[in-house]
């Protein structure tokens, strides 16, 4: 584990980037073969390594993300604009995911629908609204869990999370059978 820290903290864009090409595809790849009940890659080979260049790139955004919404959570506590229990803590993680998951997670959602419809060459914004009702139920909770943790975990877990997302959707959207 020492070894994977020193790599991030030395990296941490490539990291990112890494982690997500990885962990990100991962997901989609086991989301969309749960829902076809078989092996499935999303597209041909030239998609599937657009889908992993679209993650590693979605991983270098996160990392800006979080890092810049760290540091606006702690503006609006220096300026007493969130309540001081939110300082430090589990408060504190609570506070750092809610503000990245309603100020900046409708963003890079919209974000990464954009890569998918370029890697896809169509425009779909299908089931777009739908992701966004997940930063309520499940990315606020999941990442009040990841800035629980030391900085340096935090962009693995959110990569770990996607894949965790993945299967969740995967099981949830099952095709009937011969469809």
């Amino acid at each position: 584990m020492d070894q994977y820290v020193i790599w991030v903290m030395e990296n941490p864009l490539l990291s990112a980037a890494i982690q997500f090409a990885v962990l990100g595809t991962a997901g989609e790849i086991i989301s969309l073969s749960l829902r076809k009940k078989s092996l499935a890659l999303p597209g041909g080979p030239i998609q599937v390594l657009g889908k992993i260049i679209a993650w590693a790139l979605l991983g270098i955004v996160i990392k800006y993300g979080f890092t810049g919404m760290k540091g606006f959570t702690r503006a609006l506590l220096d300026n007493r604009l969130l309540p001081a229990f939110v300082d430090s803590g589990l408060g504190w993680a609570f506070a750092v995911s809610v503000m990245t998951n309603i100020f900046f997670g409708p963003q890079m959602m919209f974000f990464h629908r954009l890569e998918d419809n370029l890697i896809d060459r169509k425009w779909n914004m299908a089931g777009l609204t739908t992701a966004w009702w997940t930063l309520l139920w499940f990315w606020i909770p999941a990442h009040t869990v990841t800035f629980s943790l030391p900085a340096e975990y935090q962009i693995g877990l959110a990569a770990v999370w996607s894949l965790v997302l993945g299967l969740i959707m995967g099981y949830t959207k099952r095709e009937s059978p011969g469809r």
